[in-house]
């Protein structure tokens, strides 16, 4: 999970401070009329960045994030010094698989603005993307040093751990993460999962069952449900569980899919494989 990073307040002091450093580097070769520049001028500046920047985000909603990535770079020539937008052009590039480019772009975020903890969080995740798991909990160590209550860095340091086959650290990470954001659904999804994967499948299913009494539209537990429950011999209820989960989201039916892009831990795309195939 990747975060976006705006903040207009610090923008706006940010082009201030660079439209005043500006105007007094060029007082010996140019002197103005007008030093500071006026409310005016200075507003509608603003506004033009908020504008490309609303853009920007639109672009993101539709799912156009190559337009988003034009957008943010029309901003960066702009306000090259702004680490806010560096590291959302990082996460519209992220959404292209253009990992090694985001990368580079919160390299410059982390640069300017180096107690910022979005895009650590956010090239943690490109890391995860690209395979090196180890260096993505760093980021999302950093981010924990920097804010030790950020559930999100939990979760994710969670699914890197998971990756590395760190079930206990990773079950930790998820509990955390659940714990400080409640609706944080899938960081007590992946904790249910990391449970059953180590074996304590009273927990996991007891967890699972939480889950989908409060979201029943939540697919991936159902499916999980289903896999458990038919595995423990429980098949009129894995039936049950499974005929909900396919009009929620099909993509259960896809073994490869749950086991290369949702990520389920090994024993828990087992036990749906032993589904499906009885199926």
């Amino acid at each position: 999970m990747k975060r976006s990073l705006i903040r207009l307040v610090a923008t706006l002091l940010l082009i201030c401070s660079t439209w005043l450093s500006g105007s007094t580097n060029s007082l010996a070769d140019n002197p103005p009329t007008e030093v500071v520049p006026s409310a005016a001028n200075l507003l509608n500046f603003v506004q033009e960045m908020g504008t490309i920047a609303d853009q920007a985000f639109e672009a993101t909603n539709k799912g156009d994030f190559a337009q988003a990535e034009t957008l943010w770079t029309d901003l960066i020539e702009k306000f090259p010094q702004n680490p806010a937008i560096w590291s959302n052009r990082g996460n519209s590039r992220v959404s292209q698989n253009k990992l090694t480019d985001a990368i580079a772009d919160y390299d410059q975020a982390i640069k300017l603005a180096p107690d910022a903890p979005d895009p650590y969080l956010n090239r943690g995740a490109a890391l995860e993307g690209l395979g090196k798991y180890e260096e993505a909990i760093a980021n999302y160590n950093h981010v924990l040093e920097l804010d030790p209550k950020d559930p999100v860095a939990y979760g994710n340091r969670g699914n890197a751990e998971s990756k590395l086959g760190q079930w206990e650290q990773a079950i930790e990470d998820f509990k955390t993460a659940a714990d400080l954001a409640p609706q944080y659904v899938f960081a007590r999804a992946n904790y249910a999962l990391a449970l059953y994967q180590v074996g304590k499948t009273d927990d996991a299913i007891r967890n699972m069952r939480h889950l989908v009494r409060k979201y029943p539209t939540f697919a991936d537990m159902r499916a999980a449900l289903t896999a458990a429950l038919w595995v423990e011999g429980n098949q009129g209820e894995a039936e049950s569980q499974w005929v909900s989960t396919v009009g929620l989201d099909t993509r259960y039916k896809n073994i490869d899919w749950v086991e290369n892009v949702r990520h389920w831990p090994p024993k828990m795309v087992a036990a749906l494989r032993k589904f499906l195939e009885l199926k």
